[in-house]
Parts: C-alpha cells; sequence; structure tokens
C-alpha cells in the first residue's frame, strides 16, 4: 500500500490586540501574529499572507531591522514606506495568496 506525502504546519500563530491597521505580521523567530478581533476567514487570510513572509524570510529574501526592511539586499526605509502597500516587491506575493481580495 502506498502512503502520501504527510505535511505538517508547526507555525505559532497568536491570536492578539494588534497596532491599529495591522492585521497580521510574521517575526523571524517564525511567529505569527494575528488580531482577534478578525474574523475566522480573515484571520485565515492573513496567516496565508504572512506565511509568505516567513517563506521569504527562511529563503533570504526578506530581513527587517527596526529601521529598514530589506528585499533581495536593497534596503527601504521603514520611515519613508507604507508597509502594507500591494505594490512593495515582497507584498506582491503575499497579497497573491490571499484569498480575500480588496
Amino acid at each position: 500500500m502506498k502512503m502520501g506525502k504527510l505535511s505538517f504546519d508547526n507555525t505559532p500563530v497568536y491570536q492578539m490586540e494588534t497596532e491599529e491597521g495591522t492585521m497580521g505580521q510574521a517575526n523571524k523567530n517564525g511567529v505569527i501574529l494575528v488580531d482577534k478581533n478578525l474574523s475566522k476567514v480573515e484571520q485565515d487570510d492573513v496567516i496565508r499572507h504572512e506565511k509568505v513572509h516567513l517563506e521569504q524570510m527562511a529563503g533570504g529574501e526578506l530581513d527587517y531591522t527596526d529601521t529598514h526592511m530589506i528585499w533581495k539586499g536593497k534596503k527601504y526605509d521603514r520611515s519613508k514606506i507604507d508597509e502594507g502597500s500591494k505594490k512593495l516587491p515582497w507584498e506582491v506575493p503575499a497579497y497573491a495568496a490571499n484569498k480575500i481580495k480588496s
């Protein structure tokens, strides 16, 4: 008998109060924070989105400091960008993973 591939997702996800305008966040330590006030459907969408960022960080494409986002070696000053903008290069694939389109 052939067995299919098993797949486990051990990504820790914490529901919490987030800053206004922030639905979720992927941290370097592999943890996802999601706004506890979102519906289950919205939380699932945020988690899909943030998992893309975790993959980007694990693959060395995305990094961040308190002052900069670093995408493929290029630094973006966090004080000069809208971090959730759908036009940022690291956000394009993350928004593509969303099922809820806005």
